[in-house]
């Protein structure tokens, strides 16, 4: 069994800044890919950071210079710091990890259960 638990979200004023946290927990062997993706009302879901195992970060083109995204292997953890936010930023907050739980296993998708960021002044 797998848990992700996503916090740290919360309602910030247009400019402002936030920090998610998502920490994996349970029976687990190794963590590659781990990424925050978000969703908005009547939208689909979309990938907003990823980051490799190594630390090698991938951004939205929406987020670039403004979101940072970092990951503590030895702690299962992964962080999304969210500066200069904007209304259209107001979305709930996913994390995703790749994960390994048993020897023979493949790196298989978990996801969180979700944080909801709203900017707005």
């Amino acid at each position: 069994q797998v848990h992700l638990v996503e916090s740290g979200g919360g309602l910030v004023q247009p400019g402002g800044s936030l920090r998610l946290s998502c920490a994996a927990s349970g029976s687990i062997v190794s963590i590659n890919n781990m990424a925050w993706y978000r969703q908005a009302p009547g939208k689909q879901r979309e990938l907003v950071a990823g980051i490799t195992r190594g630390g090698n970060p991938n951004y939205a083109d929406s987020v670039k210079g403004r979101f940072t995204i970092s990951r503590d292997n030895a702690q299962n953890t992964v962080y999304l710091q969210m500066n200069s936010l904007k209304p259209e930023d107001t979305a709930v907050y996913y994390c995703q990890a790749e994960i390994k739980t048993g020897r023979w296993s493949v790196h298989i998708p978990y996801w969180g259960q979700g944080t909801q960021v709203t900017v707005s002044s």
